[in-house]
């Protein structure tokens, strides 16, 4: 199966929506939602097949080729093996009672099967040595492991491995702060597999990673359902090979990144594909991450703290709820560029994209707001951008070229670097400089030549520059920018009113200032 993750030349917003709507899928591999999981309950929105029109996909397709699918999720309870841990010593009873062993606090899997485990390990650990090709079930029902040595659960072999959370059960497990084995290919999570790895079910996981992370697959991993909680010394969760999230609640408090997929050398790995479910992220450094490709289709990720909230090489949002604060560039889609000839540290476009089709997503970033070091794309949805207060950054910032073609875009942020829409752009816009810095909670309101009322935005920081694209704001029109007035909406885009507003500014729809210091693209 082939991701062409990085397709070249892109000439117009049409071949760029095809790019990103191939990332991650081949034809043949469309699988919707419920024939992956089984679980028809949750809402998915329209997600990407093999046409350049994502609004054509069929709601909860899932267009990736992954380990996971509605199987995992049927069994046989009467071949269940039921584990019972103490530290005392641990009991297998049950059809697979003779592939469990015990050794001290450790207790050992040898073979594919469905095990039950409930109990207690003070200081041991759940080891899974089980080469057949068949997966293991693991069904963590009131189970609590912490290791003083190394992982709580350890999967050093198997063809793959479901984590099972049981219906009201409340599992945790956590690791020590230092590890036996500290070698550079050694485990360093909480809970850490070699082979593929998915956590579903009704119940709920603690995960505390001491050392270093708090759940880390070296293959895939799917996050299927469940209430899943991490806290990680280092990075919450990874899946080397791809980060599949079909569902359920996880939240994730990291020093490191928070959610990611970490495959650098395999251009048809190291993506993260959020379907549906809520993700609820504080990151040290990056929230979500992706290698090659990050795609959000539904559900809603929420980055309350990070240096950067969303990054990889490619970003597309075509659904959900997308909530971005960021120390630095909010949404970052970041790959190899090169500098321009004659100085001045200008960069060419690089081979990645950002590209918004749908969904709600609001930013707040103290860097750039969205930032590509390639193109930016909005051809739907809602993006509300509360930009930087300080120069040196913008609320929209391209080395190639910012399209709009659809949905509504709100950019705020400083003056100093701002940048308009390009020329590719077929829906109208404006951009206008206030003068000096608004402060935040100011309603800012656009009206037309005739008085009529088009838009009002409340910044959540001072505000120097709005960038507003729209379908009803037509180009060569003239606008009228107020500050004042009344607003509904706390920050963001809303309802208001002109009453007592103080116009700043007139501005001509289809006029960019490149001379504020905006970056390519600003015309």
């Amino acid at each position: 199966m082939t991701f062409p993750f990085r397709p070249k030349a892109l000439a117009s917003v049409a071949v760029l929506a095809l790019a990103a709507a191939l990332a991650g899928c081949s034809a043949g591999s469309t699988k919707t939602v419920s024939e992956v999981t089984g679980n028809t309950t949750f809402q998915s929105a329209a997600v990407p097949s093999s046409s350049p029109d994502r609004s054509t996909a069929a709601p909860g397709e899932v267009t990736e080729d992954t380990h996971f699918d509605a199987r995992d999720l049927k069994w046989d309870a009467a071949a269940e093996t039921t584990l019972t841990l103490a530290d005392s010593g641990s009991l297998a009873e049950g059809a697979n009672a003779a592939a469990v062993s015990v050794s001290g606090g450790t207790v050992r899997i040898s073979a594919a099967g469905t095990y039950r485990v409930s109990g207690t390990l003070g200081d041991g650990q759940l080891v899974v040595d089980a080469p057949a090709k068949d997966p293991v079930r693991i069904i963590l029902d009131g189970a609590q492991i912490a290791s003083f040595t190394g992982p709580a659960i350890l999967v050093n072999e198997a063809d793959e491995v479901l984590l099972h959370l049981a219906q009201g059960s409340s599992n945790a497990v956590s690791d020590a702060p230092d590890y036996a084995d500290t070698g550079a290919d050694a485990p360093n999570a909480a809970i850490y597999s070699m082979a593929d790895l998915a956590i579903a079910g009704e119940g709920a996981l603690t995960v505390e990673g001491n050392y270093q992370d708090g759940i880390a697959s070296k293959g895939g991993l799917v996050l299927d359902s469940g209430r899943v909680t991490v806290a990680a010394a280092d990075d919450g969760i990874k899946g080397k090979n791809y980060v599949l999230v079909l569902g359920g609640n996880c939240t994730v408090t990291a020093a490191g990144d928070g959610i990611g997929s970490t495959n650098d050398t395999d251009a048809d790995r190291g993506w993260l594909h959020q379907y549906a479910g809520q993700l609820t992220v504080s990151a040290g450094d990056d929230g979500l991450k992706a290698q090659t490709a990050l795609s959000i289709s539904g559900g809603t990720a929420v980055v309350s703290d990070s240096t950067e909230a969303l990054e990889a090489a490619d970003i597309h949002i075509s659904g959900g709820t997308v909530d971005a604060t960021a120390s630095d560039d909010g949404l970052n889609a970041a790959g190899a560029a090169s500098p321009l000839g004659g100085g001045g540290g200008a960069e060419q476009a690089g081979d990645v994209h950002l590209a918004i089709s749908g969904g709600s997503v609001t930013v707040h970033a103290e860097g750039d707001g969205l930032d590509s070091n390639g193109d930016i794309a909005i051809s739907g949805g809602q993006i509300v951008v509360n930009g930087p207060a300080a120069g040196g950054n913008g609320s929209n910032d391209a080395n190639g070229d910012v399209a709009v073609t659809g949905g509504v875009l709100a950019a705020a942020g400083s003056d100093s670097m701002a940048q308009g829409l390009g020329g590719s752009s077929t829906q109208g816009g404006l951009q206008v400089s206030l003068g000096s810095a608004v402060p935040a909670g100011t309603a800012i309101q656009v009206a037309d030549s005739a008085g009529k009322l088009v838009a009002t935005f409340v910044a959540s920081k001072p505000t120097g520059n709005l960038v507003y694209s729209a379908k009803d704001i037509e180009n060569g029109r003239s606008y009228t920018i107020s500050t004042g007035g009344s607003a509904e909406e706390a920050a963001g885009l809303g309802a208001g009113s002109l009453d007592g507003a103080v116009p700043v500014a007139t501005v001509t729809a289809g006029q960019y200032a490149s001379g504020l210091g905006g970056g390519p693209g600003g015309r």
